[in-house]
């Protein structure tokens, strides 16, 4: 730990960096606080389009259009229009990535392109964040989407895509913003957002909210505290340096939704039915701090830096995995945890722009380190806490004690990864460009540390060392400004935790991506349509394995696994984004998806090849509208998505009967929104869910969560200019 903290320390004095890059600049929307006017027009025609635009996450300034990658972005124009609560609010805009469980309704995690978004996947100002909190969307300028394969630039990432949530920036005029959202079920959110200058050389920023609500489901509670503070240092005509940090603490309630029955059926039980306890809890607190530094050496070089500490922890007692018999009894399993995660990330990069002959260059480099140190507590709390039954409340009588549990078991895990990585955009004429690409990853896991409570007995893990080189490949053809044809293709690896039956560590699972693609701006940017194709190919599945090393004695230790065989991930995606008349916005898109198992060993335990992958979904679509009319808003959308299943994939010679997969329907969701601006006071309405929709999401056959009937909210803000 003390090599790393001197590495960081090195790294930034010596670098200097800004995440954010000149050509990112905010949306023109007079909805946000960085205006000096009240809301008069919500579409700009003479914007850049999306494909115009940089990425903040591709680390270099390089516009859409010219990567051989689909991309998609949603402003603060657009989640002010929306009156995004939720990050699920802003991603149901990106066809392809889609909320896929809500395990507990603990964290919201999201799945891209068939595949799940773990916490290697989401980033905030280009820094990997816990997944385990729901992030706040007050503070964000901007949500960027990266589809496909992000190996290159972030290492061991899972293949999809990367979400990247791009922060507010402190300006140099000020402005201030008083809002309060009420809504169903409690909701009640006042926030406020304060920003200007210090001197003709710093800049703050002040964002800050306080969240409480109820639920439409029974007895769950939640209460969320949020505070992001920034500082904008011009240190010098080509030198700026930016500090930043997050503060969320949120209490709320676990819940498991409403399970399964005999695990092949969604029971008929109303959509508020709550089967956990009232005093279950779960208690998170995210905090971070990052220093970004940018210093331009020249008009077309700069060097990037940042450094960046996380620390996460949650305190965690409930009623878990609700799995009803099939004449309804549930037997009620309790777990109790708490969790404490230390994170530390340094970047540095170098990029720039320089001519070879005729062909011109768009030049990256860098580094990554970051480390972990995370440590999770284990309790001795009763296995079963009693029986009710989820058909018939008065069939038994519930507890309402809290058992005690005592802490017997400490694990520490360190993890150390490494990369470095070197890219290249190459315009071998103004028609043609070729990207190409090479990481170097190294992910160490030192030996984990289990340390019995009791007897002060520590145990060793095996220690376990990854290494991969991930190379990328894409060629642009540009017939004109306005169109670029792409094809790519990337490989990558994904680590595998555990061990195999015999103690030894799993080798990684090494991925292969291909792309195609073609991007379109019309009409002067008044219609952007983009379409993708895509494979994804997953040619080591790790899955827990069925037996011990014996080949007879049933597993239940799910860190013992099996490389199992291949899985293949085929799909197709189209965007438009349209400004048929000034007045009005409309973004839509589909996708569909077929992901399945394709090559799996021919023996008891594996799984059936061209078997869907559990809870994949094949088509989602979205349509948003937007108008205004003088002082008037009007706002719709529209939601689909396509048939799941829940439950759990069948394996070759399963011992039960029954067909462990059950189907879940697919599902519209209408929303609509009103509202009139006044001067620098505005008010919103919005209606979700207008239909009142029923269904489900889904995570295995334990946590099966019904989306939330009808509700309304109300939004008033107050803007000081």
């Amino acid at each position: 730990m003390r090599n790393l903290h001197m590495m960081l320390t090195t790294i930034l004095v010596c670098c200097q960096w800004n995440l954010v890059q000149a050509q990112n600049t905010p949306s023109t929307s007079k909805d946000t606080i960085t205006h000096s006017k009240p809301l008069t027009s919500v579409t700009v025609h003479a914007n850049r389009t999306n494909n115009q635009k940089s990425l903040t996450i591709g680390k270099v300034a390089i516009p859409a259009m010219d990567l051989p990658q689909a991309v998609a972005v949603i402003n603060r124009q657009v989640m002010n229009q929306q009156q995004a609560l939720r990050l699920s609010d802003v991603i149901r805009n990106v066809n392809g990535v889609y909320l896929a469980t809500t395990r507990g309704a603990t964290q919201e995690n999201f799945s891209a392109r068939g595949y799940s978004m773990g916490s290697n996947n989401i980033y905030k100002d280009g820094i990997r964040i816990n997944s385990g909190t729901m992030p706040e969307t007050s503070s964000l300028e901007k949500v960027e989407v990266l589809k496909g394969s992000s190996a290159v630039l972030f290492g061991n990432v899972a293949p999809g895509g990367i979400i990247n949530l791009v922060s507010k920036q402190p300006q140099f005029t000020k402005a201030a913003e008083l809002a309060i959202r009420m809504g169903s079920f409690g909701l009640f959110k006042p926030h406020v957002e304060i920003t200007g200058p210090l001197s003709k050389s710093v800049a703050y920023l002040i964002n800050g909210n306080y969240e409480t609500a109820a639920s439409f489901r029974d007895q769950v509670q939640s209460k969320r505290y949020y505070v992001n503070p920034s500082f904008l240092f011009k240190l010098g005509q080509k030198t700026e340096l930016l500090l930043q940090a997050d503060y969320l603490k949120h209490d709320f309630t676990p819940d498991f939704g409403i399970g399964s029955i005999n695990n092949t059926s969604i029971p008929d039980v109303p959509r508020s039915a709550f089967f956990g306890t009232a005093w279950q809890y779960a208690k998170t607190k995210q905090t971070s701090a990052t220093a970004t530094l940018k210093h331009c050496i020249n008009k077309d070089w700069q060097i990037n830096s940042s450094i960046s500490w996380q620390h996460y922890n949650r305190d965690y007692y409930s009623i878990e995995r609700i799995q009803a018999m099939a004449n309804g009894d549930f037997y009620r399993p309790l777990n109790r945890t708490r969790n404490d995660e230390n994170y530390y990330m340094v970047q540095l990069s170098l990029s720039g722009k320089f001519n070879t002959g005729k062909m011109s260059h768009i030049f990256l480099t860098g580094i990554d380190i970051d480390q972990y140190a995370t440590k999770a507590w284990t309790f001795n709390q009763p296995t079963i806490y009693d029986t009710i039954n989820i058909l018939d409340a008065n069939k038994f009588r519930a507890r309402t004690d809290i058992p005690n549990a005592k802490e017997i078991r400490l694990v520490s895990t360190p993890i150390l990864r490494y990369g470095a990585y070197v890219q290249d955009l190459i315009s071998i004429h103004s028609k043609l460009k070729l990207m190409l690409g090479l990481r170097w990853s190294l992910q160490q896991a030192d030996p984990a540390n289990t340390l019995d409570l009791a007897t002060g007995v520590s145990t060793l893990s095996i220690a376990k060392t990854d290494q991969a080189f991930s190379p990328r490949a894409g060629l642009v053809y540009q017939p004109s400004k306005h169109t670029s044809v792409f094809a790519s293709y990337a490989n990558s690896f994904s680590v595998n935790n555990g061990t195999d039956v015999y103690g030894n560590a799993l080798a990684p699972s090494i991925i292969d991506q291909f792309e195609l693609g073609i991007k379109n701006d019309f009409f002067a940017g008044a219609l952007l349509a983009n379409i993708t194709a895509y494979s994804i190919i997953n040619h080591n599945l790790a899955q827990t394995a069925l037996f011990a090393a014996d080949g007879v004695t049933p597993n239940n230790n799910t860190n013992l696994k099996a490389l199992t065989g291949q899985t293949r991930s085929d799909g197709i995606e189209l965007d438009l984004v349209i400004h048929p008349i000034k007045e009005m916005d409309i973004m839509a898109g589909y996708s569909y998806n077929y992901i399945r198992y394709t090559k799996t060993p021919d023996a008891k335990g594996n799984f059936i090849e061209g078997e869907r992958l559990q809870n994949s979904v094949g088509s989602t679509a979205n349509t948003s509208i937007f108008y205004h009319l003088n002082s008037w808003r009007f706002g719709a959308g529209i939601y689909y998505t396509g048939p799941r299943t829940a439950g759990f994939n069948n394996t070759k010679g399963q011992t039960q009967n029954y067909n462990r997969l059950f189907p879940v329907s697919d599902f519209t969701t209408l929303d609509i929104s009103a509202g009139y601006v006044w001067k620098n006071l505005s008010l919103m309405t919005k209606l979700s869910n207008l239909t009142n929709t029923l269904n489900y999401y889904t995570h295995e056959n334990y946590s099966i969560n019904p989306i939330p009937p009808t509700n309304v909210s109300v939004s008033i803000k107050y803007q000081i200019l």
